[in-house]
């Protein structure tokens, strides 16, 4: 039992002052809290289940006899405490709890909130002693995977979508607009995600809202692999993202609180890396899955089931395993004792310790700490009782409770003691991610135009040629047919792989079972002609005049062209783009409690930044591969560092809910650098890469305005 408190009767000073205060106020009402002697803080009431200080001359004493003989008559514990049985005196107390003069009512807010502070901090510092008891070890390591699971799938889900979109665009026959809709929906998904599950892990709990969140991700993933409609899809990659959205926020809120101040920055680092190998998961499973057209299976003409829902299954599983691990998981202590629930994050914080210390080889060891500080309860939550109303109207006022505790958490963060904190923490979290976001989408359409550029380069011209009674029952790729006459001409099992014919006659010619890749027909003249069994459909002939021409059975919906569609070079670029990122992992873990976490985010934005300036010499796919790789092994510090300072700014009953704030606005910054950077792809490289690197030095500038929380204490 750590006795810091009892060290210093004067801590705390202008808090316990208030406090004192209030007390001499409510005396007359039999309002008696807190015991003063001659002017010194002595401790807290035997019933609150409050940490508490016994005669300071004889603490020695005290201390060994806490963990060996007992406790005196003064600081005695009921022996049945632990199970369950109500001590005599707790039931006195209670009652008279009960009468309106003993009420909390009749105290003035402010002492209220003075007395929760005080209690509060005390707690903070109590509760890092009894972490340091517990060690790091074999219990942190197990949450660790865990946990690092969970944020492996928020990783994989980032990048399922720009894999399957090449697939899924054919299968599904979507059009451009629908084809950037899919690409955001996700973002858009997990944007509103960190918003609601934030909020609601500080008020149900961190494990219960994980959980909840990562099994709505697996099934709504799982499920949109089988749907065959654009629709339906969409659907389930929003609400996949949705539950996938609460990961972030509620992973590093959770862990943080298991951890002491001296391993917190560090290991917190470390637990970034899964949103690495999440990267690495996805991009290897779609280089090996997605271009086996033979992986998938067709029931009948309408349902098909290709190798990239295989996929998208495959991308699932991350999140299933740690849906299955964390049933295994205790919920945080640090969020049960701010709840009041002291006894059950005793018992956590036992197991904790028992375990770490059996794993030591010192199973022997046994723990001292008898008394964590509960703080003052605030909220009042009414349980509503089964015989009361109709279902749907108990549960219509427990959600409607739970709202306005979540909202008005959200609104503390915002507007209440943590307003600047956060504003300065909004702009950094948007400037990295509208930069970072914005150039890992613009990179691989950076590749593909310069690809496309070499293509057209190659491209062949033929003009005013004069084609009769000719059999075409090849390949013809990559061709531009200007002023062309053809008659009685026959293409005949073959495939047009971006092909255009302009101003062209077609005359009496045959067209039967036609593959038709990026072929159009422009302004030309198509008489007495047969389309038999193709995918020339109406939209590939733009501005052309039929006459007496038949189409017959035209193919249904789009067809998927593996060795097109599947460019194993972006796959390649998104896997070394995630490798990238490890010598910055480790970096910033072994560096983040050495040098501080706002040198850590200044320093990797600002590298960051020179980085972006060197993509104007980036003119080949080598280059840019190369540029990528070191921009995201500079930026992946700062990302590190920004999650381990939002964990450590913000108290227990607000972190998720501030996390999941600033996560849902780096989400927003996501959307608008996929929107503004792909924007800007084969029309200037100035206005992305000067864009990313003034808002890279912006943020990192800004973030030097944080305070430091290297030496603080998780409140």
């Amino acid at each position: 039992m750590d006795d810091g408190y009892r060290n210093n009767p004067n801590l705390y000073h202008g808090a316990r002052d208030i406090a004192r205060e209030a007390n001499r106020q409510s005396r007359n009402q039999g309002m008696d809290d807190y015991r003063y002697q001659d002017g010194n803080y002595e401790g807290y009431t035997h019933n609150d289940n409050y940490y508490r200080r016994g005669d300071e001359s004889n603490q020695d004493e005290d201390a060994q006899s806490d963990a060996t003989e007992g406790h005196d008559e003064d600081d005695e514990i009921y022996e049945g405490e632990y199970q369950g049985i109500p001590h005599p005196d707790d039931i006195k107390t209670k009652q008279k709890k009960k009468s309106p003069s003993r009420s909390d009512d009749y105290r003035d807010q402010k002492d209220l909130i003075a007395e929760r502070l005080e209690d509060e901090e005390q707690l903070a510092h109590q509760y890092e002693n009894i972490i340091e008891e517990c060690g790091h070890g074999r219990f942190q390591w197990t949450l660790f995977f865990v946990l690092g699971l969970a944020l492996m799938a928020d990783g994989v889900e980032v990048f399922v979508v720009g894999f399957v979109l090449p697939s899924a665009e054919k299968d599904m026959c979507l059009s451009s607009s629908n084809k950037g809709m899919l690409g955001l929906i996700v973002y858009l998904g997990m944007m509103a995600g960190a918003f609601i599950w934030g909020g609601l892990a500080d008020k149900l709990g961190r494990k219960k809202v994980l959980g909840m969140s990562l099994a709505i991700n697996a099934s709504f993933a799982s499920l949109s692999s089988f749907v065959q409609g654009y629709g339906f899809f969409l659907f389930c990659r929003l609400i996949s993202g949705i539950g996938i959205g609460g990961s972030l926020p509620i992973v590093f809120a959770y862990f943080s609180e298991f951890l002491s101040r001296e391993k917190r920055g560090e290991h917190l680092s470390w637990l970034c890396m899964f949103w690495m190998i999440g990267g690495i998961y996805a991009s290897a499973m779609a280089w090996t899955i997605i271009p086996h057209y033979g992986w998938g299976f067709s029931m009948g003409t309408n349902y098909h089931f290709h190798s990239w829902r295989v996929f998208v299954i495959v991308c699932a599983l991350p999140c299933m395993a740690s849906m299955v691990a964390l049933k295994f998981m205790p919920e945080s202590p640090r969020f049960l004792l701010e709840m009041g629930k002291h006894d059950e994050a005793w018992m956590i914080l036992k197991n904790v310790h028992d375990t770490n210390m059996r794993a030591k080889g010192t199973p022997e060891k046994v723990f001292t700490v008898s008394h964590i500080k509960t703080p003052k309860q605030m909220d009042e939550f009414i349980e509503i009782q089964s015989s009361t109303g109709t279902w749907y109207q108990r549960w219509l006022v427990r959600l409607t409770t739970t709202f306005k505790q979540v909202w008005d958490n959200a609104l503390y963060c915002v507007m209440g003691p943590y307003r600047m904190n956060t504003l300065i923490l909004a702009v950094v979290w948007f400037s990295i991610a509208l930069s970072y976001y914005g150039l890992i989408v613009w990179f691989p359409d950076m590749i593909r135009h310069i690809q496309d550029e070499a293509y057209k380069a190659k491209e062949k011209v033929f003009k005013h040629e004069h084609l009769e009674h000719v059999t075409f029952n090849f390949t013809l790729e990559n061709q531009v047919h200007k002023h062309g006459k053809f008659f009685n001409d026959k293409f005949y099992k073959m495939k047009l792989k971006n092909v255009i014919f302009e101003t062209s006659f077609f005359d009496e010619c045959y067209f039967e079972d036609v593959v038709s890749p990026g072929t159009f027909f422009k302004n030309c003249t198509i008489e007495s002609t047969v389309f038999y069994n193709t995918d020339l459909y109406h939209h590939k002939f733009i501005g052309c005049r039929f006459i007496n021409t038949t189409f017959m059975e035209q193919k249904e919906g789009c067809h998927l062209d593996f060795e097109e569609d599947n460019d194993f070079l972006i796959y390649l670029v998104s896997f070394l783009g995630s490798l990238s990122v490890l010598p910055g992992n480790i970096i910033s873990a072994l560096l983040m409690d050495k040098i501080g976490r706002i040198k850590m985010i200044g320093g990797s934005m600002l590298i960051s930044a020179v980085c972006c300036f060197f993509l104007f010499f980036g003119n080949s796919e080598s280059a840019m591969i190369g540029w990528q790789c070191l921009f995201c092994g500079a930026s992946i510090a700062a990302w590190n560092a920004l999650d381990v300072i939002t964990v450590e700014l913000y108290p227990t009953n607000k972190r998720a809910t501030a996390f999941g704030i600033l996560n849902g606005i780096c989400k927003f910054a996501a959307i608008l650098g996929n929107s503004i950077f792909a924007s800007f792809v084969g029309i200037t490289k100035v206005v992305p890469i000067l864009l990313a690197s003034s808002s890279l030095v912006g943020g990192g500038l800004i973030a030097l305005r944080l305070p430091e929380t290297r030496e603080q204490v998780l409140m």
